[in-house]
């Protein structure tokens, strides 16, 4: 297989599973504990969170099902990496708290910045198909 073949593949089938894995666990979690998000999400200050929440979750488990089965990859991507700069800045801003908090919240905050850097690399794999 030469180098021109293997640019018109898709990125792996386990790792897009394994990725993609986490994010529908994400999604899922996020719909059955969708007030408590929405009360976290108010409490940030985000603009209609009980809309916003379920919406961004939404697009997060349809935009998970569009790159594990690589299907629409360059809006999926995109849509991913649209979630992580929205979500993880203003719910995971752990430099405005202080012990436990903000470990945990600083956790989570790069964590995501990891799964955004995933979601780059999969929009730069969706361009390269083209």
């Amino acid at each position: 297989m030469t180098d021109s073949n293997r640019a018109s593949e898709p990125p792996s089938t386990l790792g897009r599973a394994l990725y993609g894995g986490i994010l529908a666990y994400m999604a899922i979690d996020g719909f059955e504990n969708n007030d408590k998000r929405v009360a976290a999400a108010r409490e940030k200050g985000v603009p209609v969170p009980d809309l916003l929440v379920p919406f961004v979750t939404g697009m997060l488990f349809v935009a998970n099902l569009g790159i594990l089965l690589w299907k629409f990859p360059r809006a999926s991507a995109g849509a991913v990496i649209v979630f992580f700069l929205g979500t993880t800045p203003s719910i995971h801003d752990f430099w405005t708290m202080e012990g436990e908090q903000r470990q945990a919240n600083k956790i989570n905050f790069l964590k995501n910045m990891a799964l955004l850097g995933g979601a780059i690399m999969l929009l730069e794999a969706a361009t390269r198909d083209e």
